[in-house]
């Protein structure tokens, strides 16, 4: 079943990209493994996936054993991060999307790749820099060496459209220009074409590749 749905989510990968002029190669697929079991990511690792995505530092915490062995493979934190889990989480993953504020970036230990997150909408769930801070809290990742500053990161509101969501991703391709930064982690399962045709270099698919998620028991 995994196996015939990552063909589906690379033919869907390679027809963007192509429809957007792009190579396949500049959109890093992110499977997000929150909430599953470590299995998954050892039947994933086996078909070829190098980089995994999880929302929740206690949750990895647990699985890390299990998976932490895995040649090659790169464990991205991409849900909100708190500041007293950022040493926990400087110690489970090479990767942070998720990354708000100067401070937060100053509690992290060791080498990291870094995303700022940036709030683009006004939902009260939604956590990130505001746009207009964005400036101040580049300048510090910059100046921190151990810290390489990847580029940046948002939710838009969820939606069955993925139209909808194409407004917030131009606005963070237009805020990465700005600022110099190549990287862009936008676009999920339902509106990676849009994401990608709008410059989007990392695409975090968990519900195309896994199904819906399991309940935490």
């Amino acid at each position: 079943m995994l196996q015939q749905r990552l063909a589906e989510v690379e033919e869907r990968l390679l027809n963007a990209c192509n429809k957007a002029g792009r190579r396949r190669d500049d959109v890093l697929l992110l499977a997000v493994t929150k909430v599953f079991p470590a299995d998954v990511i050892l039947e994933a690792h086996a078909l070829g996936l190098r980089d995994f995505g999880e929302n929740y530092v206690q949750e990895f915490e647990a699985k890390s054993p299990a998976v932490s062995h895995l040649e090659g493979a790169r464990f991205h934190l991409i849900g909100h991060l708190q500041s007293n889990k950022a040493r926990k989480a400087s110690e489970l993953f090479s990767h942070i999307h998720t990354v708000d504020s100067a401070k937060l970036a100053g509690r992290l230990v060791g080498e990291k790749d870094i995303f700022i997150e940036v709030k683009l909408s006004q939902e009260e769930a939604k956590h990130g820099c505001a746009p207009e801070d964005l400036g101040t809290v580049v300048d510090a990742i910059q100046a921190m060496p151990s810290l390489k500053l990847r580029g940046l990161m948002t939710v838009p509101p969820w939606d069955d459209d993925p139209e909808k969501a194409r407004p917030y991703f131009i606005r963070l391709r237009e805020l990465a220009t700005r600022y110099k930064l190549p990287g862009l982690s936008m676009g999920m399962s339902g509106d990676l074409e849009v994401a990608i045709e709008e410059g989007s270099t990392v695409v975090r698919v968990g519900t195309a590749l896994f199904g819906k998620r399991q309940k935490p028991q």
